[in-house]
């Protein structure tokens, strides 16, 4: 090991909250933690820490709060804390050009996707969505771009079939972090080769929407079945069953056709509805104001919702 590299790290949720622990437990030295400012939560709306301040404050770590790092004091603080690397991690604050180089060995981010396959805010997401059967983790330099920058390191994961956000964010939560200290530890070492991105290989993830989670009938069973994946555990797929919405958390898709939208059959093993190609079988479902249940518990009171021929979603006259 040669010097260990002072550090900087700018991160906000539990996702950066890993990535700040395995730098506290390495040989490297944290100077100064930045994290969003503290934002309303619960019912009664009251000002909690992210989890990235509460690790840092737990650990006696200075901690930075700055609405915007685009003023000249922002700057001024930072270079205060003389470090030599500065690692961001879901941070959701813009770094402009003054920040990005003003640690000797400018700034690193860990980021959820391979490189440049997802780009921009929802990489976790989009790779589900779009069918990827693999994904991982990117260390890379960063520069004034989206997501541009030269990768230094990537660490892979197989996405599974049954694979939702969730258990997806599970798994590169754990990669993570591994994949940043090997990556720093190079770095203090001078073994990295800067690898460019590929920019004619690159797509931007997209912010998901609860307008998008609205299931539209029309599409492939195989691509609703993946939103459904995607979308959970937010903003989560749904329906119109007449009067009610009803989120749908788990489908399978079947080897069946009709009228898009239109419920073919309903038993204890699923509600099958028609797609614009195939089926898809519903096995876990929420009406407004309960749990997510089981096909069977939904049917017990609820099976007039779904009686074969039954059109869901918004219908257009």
């Amino acid at each position: 090991m040669t010097q260990p590299l002072r550090i900087i790290f700018a991160g906000t949720p539990d996702f950066a909250a890993r990535h700040l622990q395995a730098l506290i437990n390495s040989e490297h030295q944290v100077v100064g933690v930045y994290s969003q400012p503290d934002r309303p939560a619960g019912r009664g709306k009251k000002l909690k820490a992210s989890e990235v301040k509460e690790l840092a404050l737990a650990h006696d770590l200075p901690v930075f709060q700055p609405p915007s790092l685009k003023s000249d004091d922002a700057l001024t603080e930072l270079n205060s804390l003389n470090a030599d690397i500065m690692i961001v991690v879901a941070y959701g604050l813009i770094l402009p050009k003054a920040i990005l180089s003003a640690p000797r060995l400018g700034c690193l981010n860990v980021h959820g996707s391979i490189l440049p396959r997802w780009r921009g805010a929802a990489p976790i997401q989009r790779a589900i969505w779009a069918g990827d059967s693999q994904t991982g983790v990117t260390i890379m330099q960063m520069d004034e771009g989206l997501d541009t920058g030269d990768m230094l390191h990537i660490s892979r994961c197989d996405i599974s079939a049954d694979e939702t956000s969730a258990s997806l964010y599970t798994k590169l939560a754990e990669l993570g972090p591994d994949a940043l200290i090997t990556t720093i530890n190079k770095l203090a070492k001078n073994e990295l080769t800067p690898e460019p991105q590929n920019d004619e290989l690159a797509n931007y993830a997209k912010k998901l929407s609860k307008e998008e989670a609205n299931i539209d009938w029309s599409m492939s069973a195989q691509q609703i079945e993946r939103n459904i994946r995607a979308f959970n555990p937010w903003p989560v797929c749904f329906t119109q069953m007449g009067e009610n919405t009803v989120k749908i958390y788990k489908a399978n898709v079947v080897e069946l056709t009709g009228t898009a939208g239109q419920i073919l059959s309903s038993d204890k093993h699923g509600v099958i509805v028609a797609c614009g190609e195939q089926a898809l079988c519903i096995t876990q479902l929420q009406p407004q104001g309960k749990k997510p249940m089981a096909i069977n518990d939904f049917l017990n009171g609820r099976s007039d919702w779904v009686t074969p021929g039954t059109q869901l979603g918004e219908i257009n006259e």
